[in-house]
C-alpha cells in the first residue's frame, strides 16, 4: 500500500449529508487527500442511482483537489488494495455507530493487517444525521435543507415530483 497521505471515506452517501461534509472536512485537516468512495451495492435499493451521488459529491466538492470522488462495489478492502491506500475514515455519531464500525474496522484489519481506520467525531450539530433519516424527514414532508447541501435538497425535491 503507497498512499500515504490519502484516506479512503466509504459509504452510500443516499444522500450527501452536511454530517458526511463535516467528517470530509475534518479528514482533510490530516490527510493531504480524501477518497470518497461511494458503494455500488446490488443487492441494495437506493433513492438516487451511483450516478447521481457521484455527481452530487462532485457538485460539492469539485473546486476542492484534495477530495477525489470515486466508487467501488465488493470488498472495501480490495478497493483499497487497488488503490493502494490504507487508511479509512469513518464518522462515529452514537453507540450504535460505534459497535457496527468497531467490528467493520476490525474485520478489514483481519483480511487486511495493513489497513487502519480513523474514526472522527462530527460536530454536534451532526451527531443525529443519517442519510436514512433525512429521507424519512423528506419523505414524510419535512424540511430538510439545514441538514443537506442545496444540491441534494433540489434533488430531492426533483425526485419527488417525479413520484
Amino acid at each position: 500500500m503507497h498512499e500515504h497521505n490519502a484516506a479512503v471515506y466509504p459509504g452510500s452517501y443516499d444522500p450527501l449529508t452536511n454530517g458526511h461534509i463535516d467528517i470530509i472536512e475534518r479528514g482533510l485537516k490530516i490527510f493531504g487527500k480524501i477518497v470518497v468512495a461511494v458503494l455500488k451495492n446490488p443487492a441494495k435499493t437506493y433513492l438516487f442511482d451511483l450516478d447521481e451521488r457521484q455527481e452530487m459529491l462532485r457538485s460539492v466538492f469539485g473546486g476542492e483537489k484534495r477530495i477525489e470522488v470515486d466508487h467501488f462495489e465488493g470488498l472495501l478492502v480490495d478497493y483499497l488494495k487497488r488503490r493502494k491506500i490504507a487508511t479509512v475514515v469513518r464518522g462515529l455519531r452514537a453507540i450504535s455507530d460505534f459497535e457496527i464500525e468497531f467490528q467493520m474496522a476490525l474485520m478489514n484489519r483481519k483480511i487486511e493487517p495493513r489497513i487502519e481506520t480513523i474514526f472522527f467525531v462530527p460536530s454536534e450539530s451532526y451527531s443525529f444525521l443519517s442519510s436514512k433519516l433525512v429521507k424519512e424527514i423528506y419523505m414524510l414532508g419535512g424540511e430538510v435543507g439545514s441538514m443537506v447541501p442545496g444540491i441534494v435538497d433540489a434533488k430531492l425535491k426533483e425526485k419527488f415530483r417525479r413520484r
